[in-house]
């Protein structure tokens, strides 16, 4: 069975791993693959090709393509989405943090999410093909936070879980509303209902990344 795959990272090492290692899979697919390593290689692939892909690996962190409002891989799920409906999408990360792993099951809901320190080539393969196979999967980190902290994150919505993670990276204001396209005013009022979700009376920034990290979310 031949299989078209297209993966998306940074690192072209990396992906002449990945290929290598689908190259030699057990399971009797001929695997052709076709990479990008960067948001904005990706989006202009994505966009003007006629080809179909079966899966697309897609890592979490690359450089972006602000121009198209593209700073990371789960931007370029909707993309995905729009141009090559049906194809199959996986999200890999090096990313553990609960408010990470949360928000990528929440808005992007991939095929399959794998964390990368969670994984041999072994397990990597074996995602693969039952990814191929029509299943759901989810590396050991990503299934634990799907399964425990589903109920504690569902009341932050996708922008709170943005700010509290860029505050953990010691990102500025002006750089989180260049980042979220909002406003001063609108990052100061999500700050207040985030605060109030973490259950600080009052409080700045430390005290908000300090109460996240007690409760797990960073």
């Amino acid at each position: 069975m031949k299989v078209e795959v297209f993966i998306v990272d940074d690192h072209p090492p990396i992906i002449e791993g990945y290929k290598s290692i689908l190259a030699h899979n057990p399971y009797g697919y001929i695997v052709n693959t076709q990479e990008k390593y960067n948001c904005e290689d990706a989006y202009h692939f994505i966009t003007n090709t006629d080809k179909r892909f079966d899966l697309v690996f897609l890592d979490m962190t690359l450089p972006p393509y602000p121009e198209k409002g593209i700073f990371s891989g789960q931007d370029l799920v909707k993309v995905i989405r729009q141009y090559m409906p049906g194809t199959k999408i996986a999200i890999l990360t090096s990313h553990t943090e609960a408010i990470v792993l949360q928000d990528i099951i929440k808005e992007q809901y991939p095929n399959g999410l794998l964390v990368k320190s969670d994984i041999t080539s072994n397990d990597f393969l074996e995602a693969f093909d039952k990814i191929i196979r029509g299943e759901i999967v989810y590396s050991q980190t990503a299934k634990f936070f799907k399964d425990n902290l589903k109920t504690t994150i569902k009341p932050l919505d996708s922008y709170n879980r943005r700010i509290i993670l860029l505050l953990s990276k010691g990102t500025k204001t002006k750089t989180i509303q260049e980042t979220l396209h909002l406003s001063k005013s609108a990052i100061d009022k999500r700050k207040v209902a985030i605060k109030e979700f973490l259950g600080i009376e009052k409080g700045n920034d430390e005290d908000i990344l300090r109460e996240a990290r007690k409760q797990g979310l960073i």
